[in-house]
């Protein structure tokens, strides 16, 4: 059985038969591990329409010219946020994404990054006032003549100095929520104001029904021709279920059906 990673030869073979071939088919035909045939068609191909629509999106995002950008912008653990909700967002859009909203896309999710980095930051600092109030405390025990009181004002400023802070981060995480809410919503009205153009430029169903209950003449138009297709389909079930006689002389009923059988 062959190791190593899949040659492109090997790789074209999975990406053409993996929706028609099992793993275990694809695997013996390779001579490859099954385990190794199913995880690369897992990362690499996904296993629906909405998994390869979002793996599609991962990989069209790295070779965007402004990629390099992001890695010099966020940390590592950050862009895995970053391209899951890229992945996630451009897939459920499908191809449909212009490139406006593309770039609407990408600073809500940026925007959304940074909410969790403020999170993460205002969890740190928390800490620190905690670290920094049992330190104080822990002093304050001891007896009066042996206190360090410049010691317990330093505390003291340091905890209130991070008060301070923990309110700009809470500010700042606010004022974060409130852009992204409003981007996600332009985005939201960019698209619908869109698809409602393209519904405007053609007629819809529902305004095909509209038009029709409220115009008589084409009421009665549509009538008529109604009638007369169900008339018609009545008298030709009725002359199919008389016998026929075929080309080898066996008489019978061409249309058959509990109604049309014949008692003779």
């Amino acid at each position: 059985m062959k190791k190593g990673r899949f040659s492109k030869e090997e790789q074209k073979f999975i990406k053409e038969n993996y929706e028609s071939l099992s793993i275990e088919e694809i695997a013996t035909e390779l001579d490859r591990d099954p385990d190794s045939v199913e995880s690369y068609v897992n990362s690499k191909l996904g296993k629906t329409a909405i998994d390869k629509r979002e793996i599609e999106a991962y990989y069209d995002l790295k070779s965007r010219p402004y990629w390099r950008e992001l890695e010099g912008q966020f940390t590592e653990r950050e862009l895995e946020i970053l391209i899951y909700h890229w992945g996630r967002i451009i897939g459920q859009f499908r191809d449909d994404v212009l490139p406006t909203e593309e770039l609407q896309v990408l600073d809500a999710i940026k925007l959304e990054v940074l909410m969790n980095r403020a999170l993460k930051d205002q969890q740190t600092n928390l800490k620190d006032i905690s670290k920094y109030e049992e330190l104080v405390t822990d002093e304050k025990r001891k007896p009066l003549e042996v206190q360090d009181k410049d010691y317990i004002y330093s505390l003291e400023r340091q905890v209130a100095v991070l008060r301070a802070a923990s309110e700009t981060m809470n500010r700042d995480y606010k004022d974060l929520q409130t852009k992204k809410s409003s981007m996600l919503k332009d985005l939201k009205a960019t698209r619908e104001q869109r698809v409602k153009r393209l519904e405007d430029s053609k007629q819809t169903f529902i305004g095909w029904v509209r038009n029709l209950m409220s115009d008589p003449q084409t009421r009665h138009e549509m009538g008529m021709e109604m009638e007369k297709m169900r008339l018609a389909a009545y008298k030709e079930q009725e002359r199919l279920s008389e016998y026929h006689q075929y080309e080898d002389q066996i008489v019978d009923q061409p249309f058959l059906t509990p109604d049309t059988v014949k008692d003779d």
